[in-house]
């Protein structure tokens, strides 16, 4: 290999024209799913204090965001519900009126082409702020999989193209898939939330979505932020269940996480860049403490070098104007 003074590395750096033909990594509107919040109600556009830019809709203006999230080239939003009513069980996770159903129809009335993806949770929808029903101050994980079943399938038949359960219940791909064969709809595909941590950056989502626990916290059962090797068992675990689509959560602290899990299976990786991670970015900026812009294609960039396909993120619509020269 040839070395100083015959090789310069910076030769290839000197203009943008030379390091936009260099480049390895490349970003594009087509990597992006941008996440929605929907609640009841009609002419709802909420901004959320804690996530600023990001908003709550109602199932009418958020047909109004899809047109316009569709406009600008991003091919898919991911949904999550703030029910009218929350109980033990989270009957309105799998309610055929239920927010998200009523949210899914509205935006495939307004924009059919966009890819409508949904959480497939009872977070959101149950009284006590848990991934699923309780038994004795626990997660019960074998009941709790009938419903997350329940709800997918109601996801499905208001129009959903993909689901993606979150809720990191032991089997609940397999229970999700089989419950949708039966039901008739082979055809859709699972995102699985496979190596989704119990982090610190969830703080401004369970204030968006009004999803925080009322007691103790998920740890039981999402993964240990220090487990890197467990989080390859789960993602083959949810492989062999059927996933279509692996995804970890959060993004920018597991970017290692994120690279092991493309190098060691050839199936489609998501990222979620998650509200903590936006929230830290945007409240620098405010301060004038960082080049918004710069930071955020520079994250993006990032999670899409560490290896994923597609990228969950708030600041879907605003690099997306960015890389299209806005």
């Amino acid at each position: 290999m040839a070395e100083y003074p015959f090789l310069r590395m910076r030769r290839l750096r000197r203009t943008e024209n030379l390091r936009r033909l260099v480049r390895e990594t490349r970003l594009s509107a087509d990597s992006f799913v941008y996440p929605l919040f929907v609640a009841h109600g009609s002419g709802l556009r909420q901004e959320i204090p804690s996530m600023p830019g990001v908003c709550r809709f109602s199932p009418d203006t958020a047909g109004v965001e899809a047109e316009e999230i569709a406009r600008l080239g991003i091919p898919a939003v991911l949904l999550f519900g703030l029910p009218a009513r929350k109980d033990d069980a989270g009957s309105e996770a799998y309610d055929a009126d239920g927010i998200v159903q009523r949210a899914i129809r509205a935006i495939k009335r307004a924009v059919p082409e966009l890819l409508v993806i949904t959480d497939v949770c009872l977070c959101e929808f149950t009284s006590h702020g848990h991934c699923g029903v309780l038994a004795g101050g626990e997660v019960d994980n074998d009941r709790t999989l009938e419903l997350l079943a329940r709800s997918a399938l109601s996801h499905a038949q208001a129009g959903a193209d993909m689901v993606a359960p979150s809720a990191m219940m032991d089997g609940q791909i397999s229970a999700i898939r089989s419950h949708l064969d039966a039901s008739g709809f082979t055809d859709t595909p699972v995102m699985a939330y496979a190596a989704k941590h119990a982090s610190a950056f969830y703080g401004p989502f369970r204030d968006a979505a009004g999803s925080t626990p009322q007691f103790g916290d998920r740890r039981g059962y999402q993964m240990d932020p220090a487990n890197a090797r467990e989080a390859l068992r789960e993602v083959e675990q949810d492989i062999a269940e059927g996933a279509d689509i692996v995804m970890v959560k959060p993004a920018l602290a597991y970017l290692d996480v994120i690279a092991r899990v493309k190098a060691n299976f050839d199936y489609p990786v998501a990222a979620y860049n998650v509200s903590g991670e936006y929230s830290l970015i945007k409240a620098a900026a405010q301060n004038g403490w960082i080049d918004e812009r710069r930071a955020i294609l520079e994250v993006l960039t990032a999670i899409k070098r560490a290896g994923a396909d597609i990228i969950i993120t708030y600041h879907a619509k605003d690099a997306t104007r960015w890389l299209q020269g806005a």
